[in-house]
This record gives structure tokens, C-alpha cells and sequence, in this order.
């Protein structure tokens, strides 16, 4: 609570490689301006992936999902956060929005993989895991024990998001799997294996 008694707010953090950007990460961050009073989003490398498109591509791809949303100020683009490093985010986070309380957002699939992550420890105790479901993807029964056996305050939010998968995108071009206000940007910059026939 903050002094006047008033709830401290909160702001979802939701980096991701948007390599491309798909409708599923448009239904996440629809999902979370639900939610969330402010989310805070960026484009960023992940240091165990190849990326097919520059981060400046990519930035420029979540842009316009962002303004897609038509969500105004609530859903924000925030590229001053990006690293390869999730506490770096967390942190750079936190000194721009100090009076917040910091959640940071997952899909499911990832879970496995943050025990293993930079300075794991410090990640978690300065902001709230949220895990986001994701089709395709059943989270083992016991799959965020680990997490929570290194002091993870974790939230499962009930979003639909749809099977879109920018991997597998990437290696069928599809244009279901594309927010439609993308199709004429990727198509025109010849990105991903869309053409001007899409």
C-alpha cells in the first residue's frame, strides 16, 4: 500500500524478440492491458536465439502492434529497456517507474528455461513472475516448483492466446499468424518470406 492508503500500481513488464511479432503477441498485450493499469513492452535479443530480422526491425514491427492496440498511454513502447538480460530490463524498469509494482511476463514456455537465467536470484526477488499460457505448451504439473523453490512470487493469468509461434513463422510465412496491419510492412520490406503477393 502506498502512504495515502491507495493500492501501489502495478505494471507489467513484457519483453520480447517480436521476431516477428504475431497475433499472439498482440493477444498478450491486449490481455494485459486488461489487467494492468501500464505495460510496458520491448523488443530485445535473446542471447540463445538467432534473430532473423536486425532489433531496429523488429522494434519498429512491435510499434505498430502497439498502436494497433489503439490502447493509448496504457500500453507502451519501451525500447530504452531491451537487453539480453532479464534483470537488466527489471532494473531500468524499476528506475523509471520507482512508485510501481514491477511484474514481469512469461509465456509458459519459458519457464523451464529461468532457473538458468542471469542472476536469476536477484530477478526474482525484485519483481513478481506472471506466467501466460500459451496453446501447444502444457506446463508440467509441477513445472514451476523450481521457481518457486528460489523465492518466485509467481501469478498464472488466464489469457486465450492463440498457437502462434514466431519460430514457426519464420519457417512457413503465414499471414493468419500476423496482426493484419503488419502484412503490408513485412510484404514491402520483403521480411520473413512475405512477398507483395501477401
Amino acid at each position: 500500500m502506498t502512504p495515502s492508503g491507495a493500492a501501489t500500481p502495478r505494471a507489467a513488464l513484457f519483453g520480447t524478440s517480436a521476431d516477428p511479432p504475431t497475433v499472439a503477441h498482440q493477444a498478450v498485450l491486449a490481455g494485459l492491458a486488461e489487467r494492468f493499469p501500464l505495460v510496458l513492452t520491448w523488443a530485445s535479443d535473446n542471447p540463445v536465439k538467432r534473430h532473423r530480422a536486425p532489433l531496429a526491425v523488429r522494434q519498429a514491427l512491435l510499434a505498430a502492434v502497439i498502436e494497433g492496440l489503439g490502447r493509448g498511454r496504457a500500453v507502451q513502447l519501451r525500447q530504452d529497456f531491451s537487453s539480453p538480460r532479464a534483470l537488466q530490463s527489471v532494473e531500468r524498469a524499476g528506475l523509471a517507474f520507482p512508485a510501481h509494482q514491477l511484474v514481469f511476463v512469461v509465456g509458459a514456455d519459458l519457464v523451464p528455461q529461468i532457473p538458468g537465467w542471469w542472476r536469476v536470484d536477484a530477478l526474482l526477488r525484485r519483481c513478481t513472475l506472471a506466467v501466460v499460457p500459451r496453446l501447444g505448451w502444457a506446463l508440467p504439473r509441477d513445472g514451476l516448483l523450481p521457481l518457486q523453490r528460489l523465492g518466485a512470487r509467481i501469478e498464472q493469468l488466464p489469457l486465450q492466446i492463440p498457437a502462434a509461434a514466431s519460430s514457426a513463422l519464420r519457417r512457413h510465412p503465414d499471414p493468419g499468424l500476423v496482426p493484419p496491419h503488419l502484412l503490408a510492412t513485412l510484404a514491402e520490406q520483403r521480411l520473413y518470406g512475405f512477398g507483395r503477393q501477401v
